[in-house]
């Protein structure tokens, strides 16, 4: 992974539309950063219309941080829709260890083969069906814990699963990279991995998924780095992050990510 800019170029050609059905908390923040970064959001989660929009975007984000049934079967319906259409979507599975609700609607949608899974790590451990010490939506393993239970998810999907930390670890089952670009600012700002989700499914739009992912981790992480030198805190933090990504070039990108093959 040598220029991860190219395929942010690459991504804002293409200004993708990208479907998120995600939490409550996350909809307003994901669009901006979507903008920010120059794709086009959308938040449509009624059953009636779903899958319809599917059809329209270029790409899809599944979160179940506030998930019922009805916006569970909601999900299933857009990911099949992309599935049809050769389409990539992210699953994000917020807290999935927490109640035996979000397990089994986490199981319905890993049936369904989603392009990229993203996840803290304790998610992922969770996930894999592995003990993890998550507090509900709150990771509390290390990255390097669920490197081997990210390597089986993504061999059971047969898609790329990132587990996000200090430092990002995405693999595809086979090959693996590490991704140590970010702030811990970013940890103190509510639905950054939320937001996150879609930058990775606007990155994967014609592009292989475990480039794009790398990629979208080390763009996401360097806007970060690159707003903490100016933020005083959290809450200036949120419009400096948000600048950060929408000026961040190519060239910037190539030079500031810090990827590693593992």
């Amino acid at each position: 992974m040598s220029n991860p800019g190219q395929s942010l170029q690459q991504m804002r050609t293409a200004a993708p539309l990208v479907h998120n059905i995600t939490n409550f908390v996350a909809m307003n923040p994901m669009a901006n950063v979507l903008l920010a970064i120059g794709a086009s959001p959308a938040m449509v989660h009624a059953r009636e219309e779903v899958s319809d929009f599917a059809g329209l975007a270029q790409a899809l984000t599944v979160n179940i941080g506030t998930a019922d049934d009805a916006w569970g079967a909601a999900m299933i319906d857009a990911a099949e829709v992309m599935n049809d259409a050769g389409r990539p979507w992210v699953l994000d599975p917020v807290g999935v260890g927490a109640t035996p609700f979000r397990q089994q609607l986490s199981r319905r949608l890993i049936a369904l083969r989603p392009t990229v899974i993203r996840g803290n790590a304790s998610e992922i451990l969770a996930l894999a069906g592995r003990p993890s010490a998550a507090r509900g939506v709150d990771g509390g393993d290390g990255v390097d814990a669920a490197m081997d239970a990210a390597q089986g998810l993504a061999r059971e999907t047969g898609g790329v699963v990132a587990a996000s930390g200090a430092v990002d670890y995405v693999t595809d089952g086979a090959d693996g990279y590490c991704v140590a670009n970010g702030h811990p600012l970013m940890a103190r700002v509510t639905a950054m991995g939320c937001s996150l989700n879609g930058v990775i499914a606007a990155f994967c739009v014609d592009q292989p998924p475990l480039e794009a992912t790398v990629a979208a981790l080390a763009s996401y992480g360097l806007a970060g780095e690159t707003a903490a030198t100016t933020a005083q805190g959290p809450g200036s933090f949120q419009p400096a992050f948000l600048d950060a990504l929408h000026d961040q070039t190519p060239d910037a990108l190539d030079a500031g990510a810090r990827i590693s093959a593992t």
